[in-house]
């Protein structure tokens, strides 16, 4: 009983620093590496397929095996 009583206290007391270190650290500015990149050059994966055409898209199309096909392979 004694250690889940110091658990929560060891618990509560490193949320409390750690609250407190996200604010001292806010006001600071990150570092270029960090930033976040610009809306336009973000680029999701699908529009990146599409602008690079030498991508190879693979499309499968198929049903799915009945329950006797499946014992059928077996």
């Amino acid at each position: 009983m004694k250690l889940l009583k110091n658990l929560e206290a060891t618990f509560l007391v490193a949320a409390v620093v750690t609250n407190f270190a996200s604010y001292a650290v806010a006001s600071a500015q990150a570092p270029e590496v960090m930033r976040a990149a610009p809306v336009a050059a973000v680029v999701s994966p699908a529009v990146k397929a599409e602008v690079n055409p030498k991508v190879p898209v693979v499309v499968v199309k198929a049903q799915r095996l009945s329950a006797a096909e499946k014992a059928a392979l077996n």
